[in-house]
């Protein structure tokens, strides 16, 4: 049936009557589209995180947060923000809740997820500025810089640089680092809104704002640009000669928590491990390594404390014929670290490295009594927590310096630069993600040393219990790595470094900096809305 309106009144008389609930669904609906575009925009930032490779789609994920926030107050910034912050982190860090239930995982997010709808509310009220993508993306920076550090020193897990491992914008790592790499990635997705903003409202209007659209390009032909610049900075080349390294995973009869009840097991595997390899190199299958890598917790009995264990480690060490960096959980003074040993085949313990940046939840508890009285199996868990070591950790081995940043450690920016300062000349990440089971953890963990890699112009290994396990080069190019709970080993040639990238040389400053642009757009547009309150009032 075909109805026909031949006059305004007549149609105006027929509309109620057509769809008067029709039209109230689509306005709730426009209302909840800001919502519903804040939430699938952050889960759209989670899906260019490793394992995939799609960094390229963290740009559209800031170009549509852009549009959602463009114009609000902070009220609604600071509610759509939060949906963003869940749509991106509630699927990136499942893995925390793997072995210990949802409650945790869903705890962290909700607490991490403040932090972006913070940075939500700054970038709603630095949108109405001139140049708003600028200051918008220093604010998420800035959001980042505080997530790293508080509540409990902080958790820099999803920084957008650790994103970006296969992306064209990797090379402004080593120009300064993750906070400058995350800033121009933001950035260029904010630009690329405000192109798109731009380009949509000229072809309206048929009026073309110079000084906008050149903001808008610049915003995206900046960082790209400065990539394609920064380029010469990224090398694989020797420059204090090569040594051969071996990367030992030794696997653990089982995966999740209880793999700690399980500590000779472990031992013993990467033991079988290393002498394995000492027999390949033995009949000639594989070049002999200059020194040998263990990770995380490959001994978690205290071999200094227990013969056995010591003995196990003595008898490996002198199968390979070089030097072991063994992951240990010792107890010193009633104190307990988590600590890398450097094993000499003939002399046996002659160095140590304790883990500085220790895990809160998973190496200490705090509010230790709270917790307990909510759930006791938590702080059973957990009897007694890991004590920091308070020193940065390169072991010499065989004349190379070799920097350690324990697993945890690799996804703070001071840890790592803190060894190249120290003088190494590559690094080692040694890890264990066996309580994490199949999770998409260890590739995300695996990513950070890449962008590590690039940072400080240095060969990363990846030494891991259960895997994946890596050899990176100076260019963040993974050339060897290991499955999954698999016993594996890893023989490579690998250059060693010594010169400094700006990165390394300017350390936080490069942080700071985009902190203080964050501060002073949210100042000055502060100051405008206050101005424009009073000439309002007057």
């Amino acid at each position: 049936m075909t109805v026909t309106a031949t006059s305004v009144g007549e149609s105006d008389q027929l509309e109620p009557r057509i769809a008067p609930g029709a039209r109230t669904w689509a306005r709730r609906l426009v209302r909840l589209l800001p919502a519903a575009a804040a939430g699938l925009s952050g889960f759209l930032l989670y899906v260019s995180f490793p394992p995939r490779t799609l960094w390229w789609l963290a740009l559209p994920a800031f170009a549509i947060f852009g549009w959602v926030l463009r114009g609000r107050g902070w009220k609604a910034g600071l509610g759509l923000g939060y949906l963003f912050g869940l749509g991106f982190l509630l699927p990136l860090l499942v893995w925390t809740g793997v072995e210990v239930g949802p409650g945790p995982w869903l705890a962290l997010v909700a607490i991490e997820a403040v932090f972006v709808a913070l940075v939500g509310a700054g970038v709603a009220v630095v949108s109405k500025l001139p140049g708003w993508p600028v200051w918008a993306a220093a604010l998420w920076i800035a959001g980042e810089a505080a997530r790293a550090r508080v509540p409990f020193e902080g958790f820099p897990w999803g920084k957008i640089a650790f994103g970006q491992a296969d992306g064209m914008f990797l090379p402004l790592a080593a120009v300064g680092g993750t906070p400058v790499l995350g800033f121009a990635v933001v950035l260029c997705g904010f630009g690329l809104y405000e192109v798109v903003r731009l380009a949509v409202e000229t072809r309206r209007t048929g009026t073309v704002r110079r000084a906008a659209a050149a903001v808008g390009l610049l915003s995206v032909a900046v960082p790209v640009v400065g990539a394609v610049a920064a380029r010469p900075l990224v090398s694989d080349r020797a420059e204090d000669g090569s040594v051969t390294v071996g990367v030992v995973q030794g696997n653990v009869p089982r995966a999740g928590l209880d793999f700690n009840s399980q500590r000779r097991a472990v031992l013993d595997y990467h033991a079988r491990e290393t002498e394995r390899l000492a027999a390949e190199v033995k009949a000639g299958k594989v070049a002999r390594p200059d020194f040998v890598l263990w990770p995380e917790n490959s001994s978690d009995i205290d071999p200094f404390a227990n013969p056995d264990a010591r003995a196990v480690i003595d008898t490996a060490a002198k199968a390979v014929g070089v030097p072991i960096s063994v992951g240990g959980v010792v107890e010193r003074d009633g104190k307990l670290y988590n600590e890398q040993i450097l094993w000499d085949p003939a002399k046996g313990p002659v160095d140590t490295y304790d883990k500085r940046q220790i895990q809160p939840f998973g190496e200490y508890l705090p509010f230790r009594s709270l917790i307990g009285a909510i759930n006791s199996n938590w702080t059973s868990m957990q009897r007694q927590d890991f004590s920091r070591g308070t020193k940065p950790g390169v072991f010499t081995m065989d004349g190379a310096k070799v920097g350690l940043v324990t697993c945890y450690e690799a996804a703070f920016d001071w840890t790592v630069r803190s060894e190249v300062t120290d003088g190494a000349q590559m690094i080692s990440v040694p890890s264990n993600n066996a309580t994490f089971d199949r999770s998409e953890m260890t590739y995300q963990q695996l990513a950070m040393s890449r962008v590590r890699a690039v940072e400080h112009s240095r060969t990363v290994t990846v030494p891991v219990t259960s895997g994946v396990s890596a050899i990176i080069m100076p260019d963040g190019k993974i050339t060897q790595k290991t499955g999954m709970f698999v016993a594996d080993s890893l023989v490579q040639k690998v250059p060693l470094r010594s010169s400094q990238t700006p990165a390394t040389q300017l350390g936080v400053l490069p942080e700071i900096a985009l902190v203080l642009v964050a501060a002073g757009g949210l100042g000055w547009a502060v100051g405008a809305g206050l101005r424009g309150r009073r000439a309002g009032d007057v």
